[in-house]
């Protein structure tokens, strides 16, 4: 399992209006979720259909990408 976060950090709008954010909608839970736990392979998925999307790479260098992939700690409450 790995988190699927929004990466705030990240200031580019474009990828959100070029179809990013439906892409995001189509698995986020309900309206207030700024992460998503996935499988590993839905994720890697998700994610090449998201580096589609353009604007994926306009973020600055400590945030490159709108949405970022976080690991998911063994002992960690789901």
């Amino acid at each position: 399992m790995v988190r699927l976060v929004v990466d705030f950090e990240n200031r580019s709008r474009r990828w959100w209006e070029s179809g990013g954010q439906e892409l995001w909608d189509s698995i986020r839970e309900d309206f207030d979720t700024h992460a998503v736990l996935l499988d590993d392979s839905i994720a890697r998925s998700w994610i090449a259909e998201a580096e589609k999307v353009p604007g994926w790479n306009e973020g600055h260098e400590y945030a490159p990408h709108p949405i970022r992939i976080s690991p998911v700690d063994e002992d960690e409450e789901l």
